[in-house]
């Protein structure tokens, strides 16, 4: 499909510029040739995520907009406010499309009593959709008001609200929201099967401990094309936590199966737990974590320029993962090893260490062998 308003190169532009990467480069090249056993690797890495799901008829979402006689507004949507900051995004889509101040607009618990036949708030697209059909019943709404609003003018919006009710006009409006142009042929390969594309990238700096393994992430820069953002600081906080679960997916989430013994059976799960499979905590977050929002970059094809962001940043997190790549080479070019190799998902710390090359790492990969 093609790629409308790729604002792919001025993320990477931005982001070269912001982190610094040219005299970061440097230092760690300086950094590497003083230091034996602490090495360093920097990497950057883009990423293009298309917005839709992959199924069309997932591509469609309900709201219902109830506007009370005191002038209150009750909001209900098909849409789950799990932490990603949904319900705080719908109030701002009522607030700015009704006019007036988000302390009046209250949200219902998502029902299927009010809004049925919801679709599940995945791939990022609930803010889009849900944000769309709540701008389409505020806009019908808006529609009934506009008399009321015209002849009276100098009137505040409760008494707007209460002239609209003794007039018996509906204060209630359903909004649908269906993203259109959707289609995708996998036997020709030909179609559009994305609303758009989210675009970002993203600049990590690590240091590894080349005789444990272990690393650490010292600086993480991120530019991110988020449209017309509808809430900067919630956008931002989607992005350190997408790229801080990326980063746990490619360096410590490992999956590891025992084989048949007298106790387990061959296949049975050894890492079922917080003791053996390891995600990221507190330590594990980048001592430096900057984010930035690409500005100028409106997005026609979602509710008030907006771009999905929930799951976009979740692959920067590769940047670490060839960052420890990076630093790997380093302490190889040392030890005289090939620099160039495999480094599997997860980059755990034993899979560091052995990959370091050195004359221990040597020695228990000649046991093995033997």
């Amino acid at each position: 499909m093609p790629v409308v308003s790729c604002q792919l190169q001025r993320c990477w532009e931005m982001l070269l510029e912001k982190s610094n990467y040219a005299r970061m480069l440097e230092e760690t090249t300086n950094f590497n040739k003083q230091n034996n056993y602490i090495k360093r690797g920097i990497s950057v890495i883009p990423t293009k995520f298309g917005a839709s799901f992959g199924i069309p008829f997932l591509n469609q979402g309900g709201a219902l907009v109830h506007i009370i006689k005191d002038g209150s507004v009750l909001v209900a949507h098909g849409g789950i406010e799990m932490g990603q900051g949904l319900h705080t995004k719908m109030l701002q889509v009522c607030s700015k499309s009704l006019g007036i101040p988000i302390s009046k607009i209250y949200i219902n618990d998502t029902s299927t009593a009010t809004v049925s036949n919801m679709t599940a708030s995945a791939a990022s697209m609930s803010s889009d959709i849900y944000g769309t059909a709540i701008l389409n019943a505020c806009s019908t709404l808006n529609g009934r008001l506009a008399p009321v609003r015209k002849n009276n003018p100098d009137k505040s919006w409760e008494e707007w609200i209460n002239i609209a009710y003794l007039d018996r006009i509906n204060l209630s409006a359903q909004g649908f929201c269906k993203i259109e142009n959707l289609h995708f042929d996998w036997e020709t390969s030909k179609g559009s099967p994305f609303s758009y594309f989210t675009f970002g990238a993203g600049c990590s700096l690590v240091e590894i401990d080349v005789l444990t393994g272990d690393f650490k992430v010292l600086k993480t820069d991120i530019v991110m094309d988020v449209g017309k953002s509808i809430n900067p600081a919630v956008d931002v906080g989607q992005i350190e936590g997408a790229f801080v679960q990326g980063m746990g997916l490619f360096t410590m989430e490992e999956m590891v199966y025992l084989n048949e013994s007298r106790n387990t059976q061959k296949g049975t799960v050894f890492t079922c737990g917080p003791g053996t499979y390891k995600i990221p905590c507190f330590g594990d977050i980048p001592a430096s974590l900057n984010v930035y929002l690409l500005h100028n970059a409106p997005n026609n094809r979602a509710v008030y320029s907006s771009k999905a962001i929930g799951e976009p940043p979740l692959f920067l997190g590769v940047s670490v993962l060839f960052a420890i790549k990076d630093a790997i080479s380093n302490m190889r070019r040392d030890n005289g090893a090939p620099v160039v190799f495999r480094l599997n998902s997860p980059a755990t710390s034993e899979h560091i260490r052995m990959l370091c090359c050195d004359s221990i790492a040597s020695k228990v990969m000649k046991d093995k062998k033997d």
